[in-house]
């Protein structure tokens, strides 16, 4: 086999990998394109319990208007969840009863929540709308990323924890 073959060969099966990697979790793994935590393969280990506050996880998000407009925004990538839209990676923040102050930034049950200010513009310029705050529903969480623009629960609100897919485990990262 030539070497020009060869490199064809690799490229061709890394664009394979990487294609069923980040539309169909393979063998339970993801690929992370977004900044809202370290880019690279991650893998999705299933939980035998509900999710709790502090956990690190993916979950597919509900089908519904504030969703559809982030998916033509273009904050959504391809992948396994309803819609063909890609699973989010964020912290569970906050579970149901628990009471989420959205104001300049966020606390819950009064207590402020890091790296939380809230943004009236994406980085395009098109104007976001914070959810309004209240209750976490029974059966819901909500959801936060560190990173300043990250689309979360501030924007979206709490999300049905049914959507959960597992923890999220980094396998191969690049980034904070």
């Amino acid at each position: 086999m030539t070497s020009h073959r060869a490199a064809r060969l690799v490229l061709v099966s890394g664009a394979v990998f990487a294609t069923l990697v980040s539309i169909g979790g393979w063998g339970g793994l993801r690929l992370n394109l977004t900044p809202s935590h370290p880019l690279g393969l991650w893998r999705i280990f299933p939980l035998d319990r509900t999710a709790v506050i502090g956990d690190l996880v993916f979950v597919c998000p509900p089908r519904n208007a504030a969703f559809e407009q982030a998916a033509a925004r273009g904050y959504l990538r391809r992948g396994l969840c309803s819609g063909w839209v890609g699973p989010l990676i964020k912290i569970v923040a906050a579970g149901e009863g628990q009471r989420v102050e959205v104001g300049r930034s966020v606390a819950i049950d009064g207590q402020p929540l890091e790296h939380s200010d809230v943004r009236l513009i994406d980085g395009e310029g098109r104007a976001l709308v914070p959810w309004p705050g209240g209750v976490v529903p029974p059966g819901h969480l909500y959801l936060h990323s560190s990173f300043v623009g990250s689309y979360d629960s501030r924007y979206f609100g709490p999300v049905p924890a049914e959507g959960v897919l597992g923890r999220a485990e980094p396998v191969l990262t690049v980034g904070p």
